[in-house]
């Protein structure tokens, strides 16, 4: 820890704190842009290092710009595995003899291609299709015997790593942990490994347990049915109407090999954004950085995503009937992050359920009784392409899914009306402020908020200038964005109702 980095960090919660006043926002943002190093090495991979000597830990946040949404048809949940695969080791690290791994893998993938071609022709031949299978159940037996479980993450714990874990959205794959920072060499080590020496190790294994995942977060959840129900009846062309998690038979249809073709497409280094947050000295991350990540080979920017979502020509229904809890979803098309109305809508989300001062908890939770819990948001699925204005509601024991759109309109219709008044707006943008300040007070927030905003945005300085835009949004503003996006033709309504519902006539429309 340098005397300088101390003297210069007054603290981090007090610059964030004078931040949202209006007054001395543009000097507290030019004064935090003194603590963050910014540079991009000649292959187009871009570090981010924010000083934060506050205690000797350093948090690291690896941002790579794929997601569900940018899947080729026919794999939806690659994304997903290749995450799982980004923790089974190197070719270093996670075997104890990799030039006969290799091999093994190698013939593994090839049984399991003849299999899966087999399995989908016009006429499968079942003998086939069965000597295939043991011949890889053999294979893959033969495979696990030069596997060392855990290796990689062992290093990490061994070392006082912490925090270790990943997760992949619709728009984004980001992998993140801690270490004391005198183990900052150790991170440049392991993480250029693993992205330079990818492995494809208990593949097949690994795609099991994303099945499992599906199993029990979305075909046994049946919030979790609705909610990729919903996504596919929204959504006719863009692909956020595809499951992050995959469909069952894509799960099936992806090999190795295709996982090799997704990695060299989307993991290239002018698609990953690295941040380094903590006791960190900017000098010595890029030596570090030169030394580790320098070599990878520049490549051609991974495809964009081109498909359009249509506009709606009119509102769509769906129910599905079951012995669970009723729910009800509501949501329209609006827009991406980076458009000008995007804070607008942010800020409508709050002031119609953000907490128990807002109007549809005070009216359908606390008011009326008709609901355990209601919740309304922009940005669902993701937020880098046209999203949604999505509303998510539970019903008491006794009170239809019908009621409770009934009350969500009313509600919209109020704000159409201009009946918000500026106490709320004010409201919902001091919480707005306070979550971006709480998000930010730690090395972890920090690097996770900025290396989002650097690799999603293409500024990280756009988590302060938010700020300014939410400051800017008025009430005129809450009734235009309501008024052109919360309209019936752009509407699309799921709801799960009992089949004693559907009898009484108490299901949604």
């Amino acid at each position: 820890m340098k005397l300088k980095n101390t003297i210069c960090t007054l603290g981090l919660m007090t610059m964030l704190l004078l931040s949202v006043g209006q007054p001395g926002q543009a000097q507290s943002l030019d004064n935090f842009e003194e603590k963050v190093t910014e540079f991009t090495l000649d292959n187009g991979l871009t570090f981010l290092i924010i000083e934060r000597p506050v205690a000797p830990v350093v948090s690291f946040a690896t941002y790579v710009n794929v997601g569900g949404a940018n899947e080729p048809v026919g794999h939806t949940g690659m994304a997903h595995i290749f995450e799982h695969m980004a923790f089974k080791g190197t070719h270093n690290i996670g075997t104890n003899n990799w030039e006969e791994e290799q091999k093994v893998l190698q013939e593994l993938d090839n049984t399991y291609q003849q299999w899966l071609q087999e399995k989908y022709s016009a006429t499968p031949d079942t003998a086939k299709m069965s000597d295939l299978w043991s011949e890889f159940e053999k294979l893959e037996e033969e495979a696990g015997k030069y596997v060392v479980n855990n290796e990689y993450s062992q290093i990490v714990d061994r070392n006082g790593g912490t925090g270790m874990n990943a997760t992949t959205s619709a728009d984004r794959t980001n992998y993140f942990f801690s270490l004391p920072e005198n183990r900052l060499e150790l991170w440049f080590s392991l993480e250029s490994d693993r992205f330079k020496n990818p492995v494809f190790r208990e593949f097949y294994k690994e795609k099991e347990v994303v099945r499992e995942e599906r199993r029990m977060r979305t075909e046994s959840q049946p919030f979790g049915r609705l909610l990729e129900e919903f996504a596919a009846v929204a959504y006719t062309a863009h692909p956020y109407g595809r499951p992050v998690v995959g469909w069952n038979s894509d799960i099936t249809a992806t090999t190795m090999e295709d996982a090799r073709q997704f990695y060299n497409t989307y993991y290239v280094p002018n698609n990953i954004t690295m941040a380094i947050a903590g006791d960190v000295d900017p000098d010595e991350a890029k030596e570090l950085a030169q030394r580790y990540f320098g070599d990878i080979p520049a490549a051609p920017e991974p495809p964009a995503v081109y498909t359009k979502e249509p506009e709606q020509r009119g509102e769509r229904h769906f129910t599905i009937q079951g012995q669970s809890q009723p729910y009800l979803l509501m949501g329209y098309h609006t827009v991406a992050q980076e458009h000008p109305d995007s804070k607008a809508l942010q800020l409508l989300g709050s002031v119609l359920s953000g907490g128990r001062t807002s109007r549809l908890y005070k009216k359908m939770v606390e008011g009326e009784k008709q609901a355990l819990t209601v919740q309304a948001l922009n940005g669902y699925p993701g937020q880098k392409y046209e999203t949604m204005f999505l509303t998510f509601a539970v019903p008491n024991q006794g009170v239809g899914v019908d009621t409770l759109e009934a009350t969500i309109l009313e509600e919209i219709e109020k704000v159409k009306q201009g009946e918000v008044t500026q106490a709320e707006l004010d409201r919902v943008r001091t919480k707005a402020r306070a979550s971006l300040i709480r998000s930010l007070d730690s090395n972890s927030g920090l690097a996770s908020s900025l290396a989002s905003a650097e690799s999603l945005r293409g500024d990280w300085k756009k988590v302060f200038t938010d700020l300014e835009e939410l400051q800017e949004v008025t009430l005129e503003d809450l009734q235009r964005v309501a008024k052109t996006y919360l309209t019936q033709d752009n509407r699309t309504v799921g709801a799960i109702v009992t089949q004693s519902d559907t009898q009484e006539g108490t299901n949604a429309k």
